[in-house]
C-alpha cells in the first residue's frame, strides 16, 4: 500500500515537472494593430530545424478581424499575407497552427488587419 502511495506521488511530481518544463519554452506576445499591420519578428526567422511548431492566435478586440501571416518584409510592408498561419474573428476565438519551424525559415511574422478601422489588440502564444 505504501509502495503505491509513493509511486503515485513521484509520477505527481515528475507529471508536473515536465508540464512546467514544456510550458516555460512558450512565448506570449500581446500588441495592438494600430496601422493595420504589426511586426512580430525584429528580422526573418532562420531555421532549418526540422521541429514541431505550436501557434495559438486571438483577436481580442471585439468587431475586428486579424490575420497571422509569415512572409517577406515587402509582404509586410503592402500588407499581403503570403502565407496565412491562422485568423481569428474576436474575443474568445483562438486558434491552433502547427507547423513545421523549418517551413518559416527566411520569412518575418506579422499581424494583418482583415476587418475594422479601430485599433485591434491579439494575443499570439509561440511554443
Amino acid at each position: 500500500m505504501l509502495n503505491r502511495k509513493l509511486l503515485a506521488a513521484a509520477f505527481a511530481v515528475s507529471t508536473i515537472l515536465i508540464s512546467s518544463m514544456t510550458n516555460a519554452r512558450a512565448m506570449t506576445i500581446t500588441g495592438t494593430v494600430g496601422a493595420k499591420k504589426y511586426l512580430l519578428t525584429g528580422s526573418p526567422v532562420k531555421t532549418t530545424a526540422h521541429a514541431v511548431l505550436k501557434i495559438s492566435f486571438e483577436t481580442t478586440t471585439p468587431g475586428n478581424n486579424l490575420s497571422l501571416c509569415a512572409g517577406t518584409a515587402a509582404d509586410f510592408a503592402a500588407g499581403v499575407c503570403a502565407v496565412r498561419l491562422n485568423d481569428s474573428g474576436g474575443p474568445g476565438f483562438r486558434f491552433l497552427t502547427v507547423i513545421d519551424a523549418a517551413d518559416l525559415d527566411g520569412k518575418e511574422l506579422f499581424v494583418i488587419q482583415n476587418v475594422g478601422i479601430n485599433p485591434a489588440s491579439f494575443s499570439v502564444t509561440i511554443e
